[in-house]
């Protein structure tokens, strides 16, 4: 099995296989039948594979193993593929994803105040939206 997941690590099948695919394969090969029914990848972002594992006590396990897995991951897969470990829990509120950065002025544009019918609410608005764009530059 370790032989082949090197095999497989070291060709450039990009189409054909993807990176997460060979750390998901590679997961039973690395921490066991038993500790892989309890525990399972769902996602390597930027080199860090996100596991689910089944409760929290399970969690903290896994994270006091996390070295000992890396090392076993890495002697499956070869070096660099997978270079941390994240623990979660399965079933807890998934994460909001990485949104792209935006400044306030582009989020906003200037004619969304004139829009506003009552001119007292309309002074406010501008008033905030000035204090928020100055703090946000400052």
């Amino acid at each position: 099995m370790e032989r082949a997941g090197k095999a497989l690590a070291k060709l450039k099948l990009s189409d054909a296989i993807s990176t997460d695919q060979l750390a998901f394969a590679a997961w039973p090969a690395a921490v066991g039948k038993r500790i892989a029914v309890h525990a399972c990848p769902i996602a390597l972002v930027r080199g860090s594979l996100v596991v689910e594992a089944e409760d929290a006590i399970w969690q903290r396990q896994l994270f006091h193993l996390r070295f000992d897995i890396l090392a076993k991951l890495t002697e499956v897969l070869g070096s660099g593929m997978v270079t941390d470990l994240e623990f979660r829990i399965a079933g807890a509120v998934p994460r909001r994803p990485p949104q792209s950065a935006q400044s306030h002025s582009e989020a906003v544009s200037p004619d969304d105040a004139d829009s506003i019918k009552d001119p007292v609410m309309r002074i406010l608005y501008k008033q905030a939206r000035a204090r928020a764009i100055k703090k946000a530059t400052a």
